[in-house]
């Protein structure tokens, strides 16, 4: 009986063992896959928060020079402005890369730059090429394209380069291979900031307050600004740029044909009917505020239809709103919707972040 006993014990002690052995070498496993998860996470984190970082860097202008010099690329020293002189000897046209009504643009070559030239179309259009020389003096900053040089006798600037070209090709540009990491609503949020940022730049000028004019439309509006090659934003076309003064009663038109469709604010429109035909002098002025209508449209082409932009659009509703009101004067400045865009983004990084910790 006790060898029988003896004998039952031992082969009911197998199966426990065995049970035993295999919790053993499953913990491993586990302990490992979470440790895997939790890597993965920290990695996570802290790419994310040197995405945010890296926007936060951005907003900083790293070509600060005095007035009448430039700086740009790896260059490390600031240079003065080019004379006559030195765009004639010194830079290399290669080719034609744009046209508009006021000037051509030409590819060229400078100390090893490439470098932007433009030269006036047609004598007829001096008088503006000349006020977008002046305004691209008088405005250099973070928010502008940089100014290498101009030469008044020869009709010509000279401008950097940026091979992306015009903001009308942003979409193509996040489509590339190279650029899908940066495709996200963050950063197109980061664009439609920077986009405010100059628009409020403009209203807020060292000559007082601007108008962008040359912007009747979605595709001509976003000709008028450069896409870097850290996918930042720049104002390069300033030809109408006409200037506001509400102490002095000074308002605006721009241009002195009649305007249609629904990019133009309300009051850029013929306000008379079809029964009275367009003329010119009996056009009514307006002020800056027509920016501020069209602030929407634009943002809405920079926010695209990635992941989270809808998301964006729905915490910019309000102001949004706000910004196509028909009466010019209810609508917010540019800093309003500028100090909007920045809470935004802020709560929606700050909520990104609290999922990523809560995940840890």
């Amino acid at each position: 009986m006790r060898k029988e006993l003896t004998q039952d014990n031992s082969m009911e002690g197998k199966p426990q063992e065995s049970r035993k052995g295999l919790t053993h070498k499953a913990v491993p496993r586990v302990v490992g896959l979470l440790l895997t998860m939790a890597l993965m996470n920290v990695l996570l984190y802290l790419c994310l928060n040197q995405f945010f970082i890296s926007l936060q860097r951005s907003t900083e202008d790293p070509r600060s020079c005095p007035y009448g010099y430039f700086r740009m690329g790896q260059m490390k020293n600031c240079s003065p402005w080019l004379s006559c002189e030195e765009l004639r000897t010194e830079v290399r046209q290669l080719k034609r890369t744009g046209e508009g009504a006021v000037k051509r643009v030409f590819l060229s070559e400078w100390k090893e730059h490439k470098v932007s030239l433009s030269r006036l179309r047609s004598l007829e259009m001096k008088d503006d090429f000349l006020h977008g020389l002046q305004m691209l003096k008088s405005l250099q900053s973070k928010h502008i394209v940089t100014l290498l040089g101009y030469c008044e006798d020869d009709n010509s600037i000279l401008t950097e380069y940026h091979p992306l070209g015009s903001l009308r090709n942003l979409e193509e540009t996040l489509n590339l291979s190279k650029y899908q990491n940066v495709n996200t609503w963050q950063h197109r949020l980061q664009l439609a900031i920077e986009y405010v940022s100059i628009i409020n730049y403009l209203h807020h000028s060292p000559l007082g307050t601007l108008v962008m004019c040359d912007s009747n439309d979605l595709p001509k509006t976003l000709s008028q600004y450069l896409l870097t090659s850290n996918l930042s934003i720049v104002a390069n076309d300033l030809d109408a740029l006409p200037l506001v003064n509400h102490s002095a009663g000074m308002l605006v038109k721009c241009g002195h044909r009649e305007l249609h469709g629904d990019f133009v604010a309300p009051e850029q429109l013929w306000p008379y009917g079809e029964d009275i035909p367009f003329h010119d002098d009996l056009m009514p002025s307006y002020d800056e505020k027509v920016d501020i209508w069209k602030i929407p449209d634009v943002s809405s082409f920079l926010l695209g239809h990635v992941e989270g932009s809808d998301m964006v659009r729905f915490h910019l509703f309000d102001i949004h709103k706000a910004c196509k009101s028909q009466t010019p004067a209810e609508r917010p400045t540019a800093q309003d919707i500028l100090d909007t865009y920045q809470k935004v983004f802020n709560s929606l990084r700050d909520t990104v972040r609290s999922q990523t910790r809560e995940m840890l």
